[in-house]
């Protein structure tokens, strides 16, 4: 954690710190697209991956929120973690157009086959 501190009162005046929940979220956030991809198939239509990734984000966020409560030992905020939900989708969404799609990284993650195991 950093901290900048009043000459007069010795209290700080700017901190930055970052709530490990929120670092997974957006982490998560930035994959959840190659998991969709890997879920689904090429021919699955778009508005069907749209909302699986917006239940997996929702489903991510609440566990996230949860995991911070559990971890803080605080009252768990549905209110926060739903709204948390939010930026994580919009992450998602911008990471696929902008780095998974145009790379072909999520091409290549929909071309992985299930492989089976037969004895």
């Amino acid at each position: 954690m950093f901290a900048v501190f009043a000459a007069i009162t010795n209290a700080p005046v700017v901190v930055f710190s970052l709530d490990w929940a929120i670092v997974v979220q957006i982490l998560l956030a930035v994959v959840m697209p190659l998991l969709v991809g890997l879920v689904t198939s090429r021919v699955t239509a778009g508005n069907i991956k749209a909302w699986l990734l917006a239940g997996l984000t929702l489903i991510t966020s609440l566990l996230t929120g949860i995991g911070g409560a559990i971890a803080t030992g605080t009252p768990f905020d549905i209110g926060l973690a739903l709204l948390a939900a939010i930026p994580a989708f919009i992450v998602s969404v911008g990471t696929y157009y902008g780095l998974w799609k145009p790379t072909g990284i999520a091409g290549k993650v929909q071309d992985i086959e299930a492989t089976t195991i037969t004895e």
